[in-house]
């Protein structure tokens, strides 16, 4: 006789719903501290003052995240024109964010979140997988989240941030 293993229907919503809230616009960005692709701290805290393009991607070197980076790296002259700056997280370690880094000769900061513990405060975090989904965010000067995308479309994410940024700029008096 073949024995099954149940799992409750209950124990299942609890292991989906214990993702973190997503975050939402208007709102204050968490506040989180992670090691540059160099090894070095970065803290959310000290980008106040300043606006900051933050941009989640599930894994280095892959297709879409190489895409989405090398259009970052391309695009960074006119987004820092617009006084902000780019930073690029994911759950990969130090050493494969700055392989990659030096690889695509990116000349913007890449963040490791390696126990996705930032992922999981954005709400960016994939359900199952130690993961994140690619979601980019504007955040300004005061730390408040003012544009958010979840269907980023790798290719024409650094172009639409630019956009976006002189458009927010614009209304808030920069």
């Amino acid at each position: 006789m073949k024995r099954f293993i149940q799992i409750p229907l209950l124990t299942l919503m609890m292991f989906f719903s214990a993702q973190a809230k997503d975050v939402e616009l208007g709102q204050k960005v968490p506040d989180f501290t992670v090691k540059n692709h160099k090894g070095k701290d970065f803290t959310m805290a000290s980008r106040k003052g300043k606006w900051t393009v933050l941009y989640f991607y599930p894994k280095a070197g892959t297709p879409g995240c190489t895409k989405q980076a090398c259009a970052f790296r391309d695009s960074i002259k006119s987004i820092r024109k617009l006084g902000a700056e780019v930073y690029g997280i994911s759950v990969d370690s130090v050493k494969d964010q700055a392989e990659f880094h030096e690889e695509h000769a990116l000349t913007f900061d890449l963040l490791s979140d390696e126990s996705g513990e930032v992922t999981k405060k954005f709400g960016a975090k994939m359900a199952v997988f130690n993961m994140s989904k690619r979601w980019t965010f504007i955040i300004d000067p005061n730390l408040k989240i003012v544009a958010l995308d979840r269907d980023v479309d790798p290719m024409l994410d650094a172009d639409k941030v630019s956009k976006n940024l002189a458009k927010l700029q614009s209304q808030s008096g920069k």
